[in-house]
C-alpha cells in the first residue's frame, strides 16, 4: 500500500448544519469545536445553525470551514487513520498547518480568523470577480487572461479547470473570450478576487500579524499552495504569499503522487477536492470524510 494524504477543503461548500454529525459522534471532533468556541464565541452555532448568507461571508466562512476541516481530520486519527502528508486548498492550508503542528490549534484558528477579516477588508477596498473556466487547458486560460488588464489565473485546479480573478467590469467580456477559445466560463458567487494582486493588502496585513507568532517544524509533511512542494525555508513567507498568489492544486496532487501517495482523503466540508483529484489522476483512490458514515465507508 502507498502513502495516505489528508487534504483540507477550502471555502465554497459551506452549508448550515455542517459538522454537526461529526461533533455528536467524535470526542476529538467536539474538542475542536469547543476550542474554537472558546476563542470565537458562536463558531459552532454558525456551523450548525447559520444562514446561507451568514456562512458565505468570508469573516465567517474561514473560521467555520477551518473548524469542520480540523474536526474531521482528528476524528479520523481517533479511529486510527493517520496521513503520511497533508495539504489544504486555500484556507484549508491553515487547518493543515495546525494538523502538522507547525502551529498550535489555537494559534492556527486565530490566524484563520485574522486572515478572513483581512481578506474581507481587501475585497471591500478592491472589489473583483472570480470565474471558473472549464474545457480548455491552463495554458489556454493563461493566453485569454493576457488579453485583459487585471485578470489573473488564481486556482490551477485540474487539467480542465482553472479559476480566474478579474475586475467586475471585465467579467462579461472575459467569459465571452473564454467561449470563443472553446471553453466554458462560470462566474462564481464569492465576495472577492482571492489569490491575486487584489489581495495585496491582506497579504501585507497577515505578514505583520505573523511577526510575533512562533512557527515550529512540521510533524507531518505539509505541501504549500504557493510552491506546490513540501514546506521549507521561511514558513511565514509561504503563508503570506499564498494569499496573493495562485493555488497550484494540480501540481500539489501530482507531486504527492510522485512521492508515493495513492490514497487521498478530503477532510471537512464537501467533495470538491475529491472530484478534482479524480480528474487529475484516475488511478489513485480519493475519498471524502465529512460525516461518521464516511469513515465507515473508507476502503483503505
Amino acid at each position: 500500500m502507498g502513502k495516505i494524504a489528508f487534504i483540507f477543503s477550502g471555502q465554497g461548500a459551506q452549508y448550515s448544519g455542517m459538522g454537526k454529525e461529526m461533533y455528536d459522534f467524535s470526542p476529538a471532533a467536539k474538542a475542536v469545536y469547543d476550542m474554537t468556541d472558546s476563542i470565537r464565541e458562536g463558531t459552532s452555532k454558525q456551523c450548525f445553525e447559520g444562514t446561507t448568507e451568514e456562512l458565505c461571508q468570508t469573516v465567517n466562512t474561514q473560521p467555520c470551514i477551518f473548524t469542520a476541516d480540523l474536526a474531521a481530520a482528528y476524528a479520523l486519527v481517533e479511529k486510527g487513520i493517520k496521513p503520511d502528508c497533508v495539504a489544504g486548498f486555500s484556507l484549508g492550508e491553515i487547518a493543515a498547518l495546525a494538523f502538522s503542528k507547525i502551529l498550535s490549534d489555537e494559534e492556527a484558528f486565530k490566524l484563520v480568523c485574522t486572515r478572513g477579516e483581512l481578506m474581507n477588508d481587501a475585497a471591500t477596498k478592491n472589489p473583483g470577480a472570480m470565474v471558473a473556466v472549464m474545457k480548455i487547458t491552463p495554458e489556454q486560460v493563461d493566453e485569454v487572461c493576457s488579453k485583459f488588464e487585471k485578470t489573473y489565473p488564481v486556482n490551477y485546479n485540474s487539467p480542465a479547470q482553472t479559476v480566474v480573478a478579474t475586475t467586475q467590469d471585465n467579467c462579461s467580456a472575459f467569459c465571452d473570450a473564454v467561449k470563443e477559445a472553446g471553453g466554458r466560463a462560470k462566474p462564481l458567487a464569492v465576495s472577492g478576487a482571492f489569490h491575486s494582486p487584489f489581495m495585496a493588502d491582506a497579504a501585507e496585513g497577515l505578514g505583520k500579524y505573523m511577526e510575533n507568532i512562533e512557527f515550529s517544524e512540521p510533524e507531518t509533511v505539509i505541501y504549500s499552495d504557493y510552491t506546490a512542494k513540501p514546506y521549507e525555508g521561511d514558513y511565514k513567507a509561504l503563508v503570506k504569499a499564498q494569499v496573493e498568489n495562485p493555488v497550484r492544486w494540480q501540481t500539489i496532487v501530482e507531486n504527492m503522487i510522485d512521492n508515493g501517495v495513492d490514497t487521498f482523503i478530503e477532510v471537512g466540508v464537501g467533495k470538491t477536492l475529491t472530484g478534482l483529484i479524480k480528474r487529475i489522476n484516475g488511478d489513485v483512490k480519493a475519498f471524502k470524510v465529512e460525516n461518521p458514515s464516511d469513515i465507515d465507508a473508507l476502503e483503505i
